[in-house]
């Protein structure tokens, strides 16, 4: 009954009474407001008017296949969606899928990560209805040494959809992930399964912070979200689809050359790191400098007392930016 009544709210142009749903339906009014309560505590605003009866005022940002694909308007990113209301990872099922035979261009969509991780496998917090947890799988013809430049590739795609979002300053700190007042919004994780020169296939795993509104304390200076930086709740199913268009546009670019040649001047204009002192957390030894933007290898450049050298794996730390005073 309440998905029947929903429908004919959702249908309405203002308010429909109690009388004229009961009507309609050939149940009592109490069952009507039964429900309306029910709507509500699944998330539903729905305003009450003595002698007016009920309007729909505003939805619960559900995120499914269905809502996203209508706002997806790729060739072939995010075709086919598939969303899970409760996932280990994102990545994990995009693998399991690609060795099943799925195709390039699954799209894997949890509301929830049970065992979500990071770089590194830190574990990253995946609560329901509050983030974007996806995963895009890629069959490319490309050499297993160039996959780990679609980090890069999809941190542009996701900055541009969050700036489309209403969020403003959205940064890239290389590698993997997107910043907005200095604090983490995004992280991105790319998975490569490959042999010696050629690529089975490739997941880049994609986690927007988006309805969040505070965060547990030990990452609470170092974290924040779509509705902290712009106080409104943006339908997640449209800034996935958002992102996918971005990358789709951003990738075809990136096969043209298989590097990041043709990104390189878009890419450093959004580099928090660019012409900033950095610390290079080496596996040999730990050193500073002067972060001159990456090359179109995707390495970062980092101006040393001994020289230019170019990064292409750890951690990066960015004075000023969280994870380092």
């Amino acid at each position: 009954m309440k998905e029947k009544i929903l429908r004919l709210l959702q249908e309405a142009d203002g308010f429909l009474s109690g009388q004229e749903i009961s009507e309609k339906f050939g149940v009592t009014r109490t069952s009507v407001w039964k429900a309306i309560r029910q709507l509500e505590e699944m998330g539903y605003e729905i305003e009450a008017v003595r002698n007016r009866g009920y309007r729909l005022c505003s939805e619960p940002d559900f995120l499914t296949a269905e809502r996203v694909c209508e706002y997806l308007d790729t060739v072939w990113a995010g075709h086919p969606v598939r969303v899970y209301d409760s996932v280990d990872s994102t990545n994990n099922e995009a693998k399991r899928q690609a060795e099943s035979g799925a195709g390039q261009g699954l799209l894997v969509i949890g509301e929830q990560q049970t065992a979500g991780r990071g770089r590194r496998g830190r574990v990253w917090e995946s609560k329901k209805g509050e983030g974007i947890f996806m995963s895009l799988l890629l069959k490319p013809d490309l050499e297993p040494s160039h996959a780990s430049m679609l980090t890069l590739v999809m941190g542009m795609a996701v900055r541009d959809a969050l700036e489309m979002s209403g969020v403003s300053g959205v940064q890239i700190k290389w590698p993997n992930d997107i910043i907005c007042s200095g604090r983490k919004i995004c992280g991105i994780l790319t998975e490569m399964s490959a042999q010696v020169d050629y690529v089975n296939h490739i997941v880049i795993g994609v986690g927007i912070n988006v309805h969040n509104q505070e965060f547990p304390a030990e990452v609470r200076q170092m974290a924040t979200s779509v509705f902290l930086e712009t106080g409104i709740h943006v339908c997640r199913a449209g800034l996935a689809a958002q992102c996918m268009r971005q990358f789709e546009r951003y990738y075809a670019r990136f096969l043209e050359t298989h590097d990041l040649s043709a990104l390189l001047e878009e890419y450093n204009a959004c580099l928090v790191n660019c012409g900033r002192q950095v610390r290079v957390l080496d596996f040999k030894k730990n050193y500073t400098g002067i972060a001159k933007g990456i090359n179109a290898e995707g390495e970062l450049l980092v101006e040393t007392e001994s020289g230019l050298r170019r990064v292409s794996a750890g951690e990066v730390s960015v004075r000023g930016v969280y994870g380092y005073v």
